[in-house]
């Protein structure tokens, strides 16, 4: 009953969805020119059908680059811009990587050997999981390429672990692998492209180089640690389980291992390596993952045969990130974004007598240009504006720049999150479940983490 209650909600809010849409393309606001209107209008729907998750989430991309063609929204070069990004070719070559790891039994390997340090409760596994996440975001540059290497090994442990597909445990493995390997590493300045896009453009368009050091320091014992924390309790609290195997031990652990497994371990190893040391040979992480699969693809290696290749890559993924990345291109090149954020902070009561008050609205205005706009799209449209608020606030300019993590940090939905999203692509996991972790860590986080990061900004004197 309550099944066919929550079918019924999201169909409605879906049909809403479209309405308005379809009144925001015939009625244009004055506010917005003609292809702002029509942008704003696919952006209503689009969203509405990703969040609701009432058709696939691939389907709802196909049918962006669609109507975005038949109503010329953006030009095809920007609306399937997509397929041409870095992104894409690092998850389709993590796509098959992962592959490798689940069936040749690598994973499994793994997962026993985590599983037996891991035993002895449900907490110690998911606290573990995220703990995982955490220290792999110090090492690897790509929240992208955490996500996809993690999640075939936190399928695998919660197999180990005796959780089926579709039970509390698999959900809460999942969500502690992709949750806890993205969301924290926020924090840690190399970690994500989003952090690195904000450091670039402070130091081109202000001259101001934001450190190591002082980034790490300003947001990770919040944003970082205690962010971590809240996402364990919330896994617990959310989807409570127990494992099935009291005394826990992988079978493929006993045996020795395959050809397969120790090639696929060494090619694994070097990816980690290339991708910890991109400082040193600048070659990106999704040419890294490419190379990587096309080895493990070769005749003679073989690691991943047609076979394979044919049936288990998940194609939808790729059309469904191809989406959000042509989404996140026809928002920016049709200036929705800037002007749906200017006129949002022309509408905020900000004021140099108003610390708190503008720390939280300055947060607010980044986590909602997330939404329209995705995560990378944050730094893109609020760091020109950046002096602006400065003066609005009273604030320093890198301060202003700083508060912008706040909001990036903070996710509701996931589809505006590439990480989390394919993580849950790659494990069939539903959109819901995530949406019911962020959405609630999202409220924690404004009215509880915000107030005590402000505190500590004030002790470190950035505000």
């Amino acid at each position: 009953m309550q099944e066919r209650i929550r079918l019924n909600l999201r169909l409605l809010i879906s049909l809403l969805s479209i309405i308005l849409g379809i009144v925001l393309m015939l009625f244009p606001p004055a506010l917005l020119t003609a292809q702002q209107s029509k942008a704003a209008a696919l952006s209503v729907v689009i969203i509405s059908l990703w969040a609701t998750g009432i058709i696939p989430e691939y389907l709802t991309a196909l049918f962006l680059f669609l109507f975005a063609m038949l109503f010329a929204v953006a030009p095809p070069s920007v609306i399937f811009s997509g397929f041409e990004s870095t992104a894409m070719w690092l998850v389709f070559g993590g796509i098959v990587i992962g592959v490798g790891i689940t069936e040749t039994g690598l994973g499994s390997r793994i997962a026993g050997k985590i599983v037996e340090r891991l035993s002895g409760g449900y907490f110690r596994l998911i606290g573990g999981i995220v703990v995982v996440g955490v220290l792999f975001s110090f090492f690897m540059p790509s929240a992208l390429g955490r996500s996809i290497l993690l999640t075939p090994i936190a399928l695998a442990i919660a197999k180990d672990s005796g959780f089926i597909a579709g039970s509390n445990g698999r959900t809460g493995i999942v969500l502690a692998a992709i949750l806890g390997a993205s969301i924290p590493a926020c924090a840690i300045m190399p970690a994500n492209v989003v952090n690195l896009v904000l450091v670039g453009m402070a130091e081109n368009q202000f001259d101001l180089s934001l450190l190591y050091g002082e980034y790490l320091l300003l947001h990770f014992p919040v944003l970082g640690v205690v962010k971590a924390l809240v996402i364990i309790g919330l896994i617990l609290w959310l989807y409570p389980d127990k494992p099935q195997k009291k005394n826990i031990e992988s079978l493929t652990a006993a045996n020795p291992m395959t050809r397969d497994e120790r090639l696929l371990s060494i090619v694994v190893a070097m990816l980690l390596a290339l991708w910890m040391t991109d400082f040193l040979h600048h070659i990106s992480p999704a040419w890294v993952a490419l190379g990587g699969a096309l080895f493990i693809l070769l005749p003679g290696i073989n690691i991943v045969d047609s076979r394979l290749f044919n049936q288990k890559v998940n194609y939808g993924s790729l059309f469904f990130l191809a989406g959000i990345l042509g989404f996140g291109g026809m928002v920016g090149h049709t200036g929705l974004g800037d002007t749906l954020a200017g006129k949002l902070i022309a509408a905020l009561p900000l004021g140099q007598s108003k610390p708190f008050l503008n720390f939280i609205l300055l947060g607010l205005t980044s986590m909602l240009t997330g939404i329209i706009a995705t995560v990378a799209g944050v730094p893109a449209i609020l760091t020109p504006l950046s002096d602006t608020l400065s003066q609005a606030t009273g604030l320093p300019v890198k301060s202003v720049l700083m508060i912008q993590v706040l909001g990036f940090s903070t996710i509701i939905f996931p589809f505006y999150a590439p990480a989390i999203l394919i993580g849950l692509q790659m494990a069939g996991e539903k959109l819901s479940a995530s949406i019911k972790v962020c959405s609630v860590l999202a409220l924690i986080t404004i009215f509880l983490l915000w107030p005590i990061d402000y505190l500590w900004w004030k002790v470190l004197g950035w505000l």
